[in-house]
């Protein structure tokens, strides 16, 4: 993402939270040129995984093995 000096003067707080919690790089153009504001530590993928309570946990194999002729009415 690009901004303008202006815009990161505007709004630091919030893209410096932004470019720290998505580790992605801000870059702020003034005068022509770019520069690349960058987290030192990128930050774990994995801290930011979200549990999925309706997810199938176990092997999928036995979904396809399932007997649904009890619950099948023609």
């Amino acid at each position: 993402m690009a901004i303008t000096a202006s815009e990161l003067r505007q709004n630091v707080y919030r893209l410096l939270d932004e470019v720290l919690r998505s580790g992605e790089p801000l870059e702020i153009e003034r005068g022509g040129r770019r520069l690349r504001l960058v987290p030192v530590e990128a930050p774990d993928k994995l801290a930011r995984l979200q549990a999925h309570p309706g997810a199938i946990v176990g092997d999928p194999e036995d979904l396809v093995h399932l007997d649904w002729s009890s619950e099948w009415r023609p």
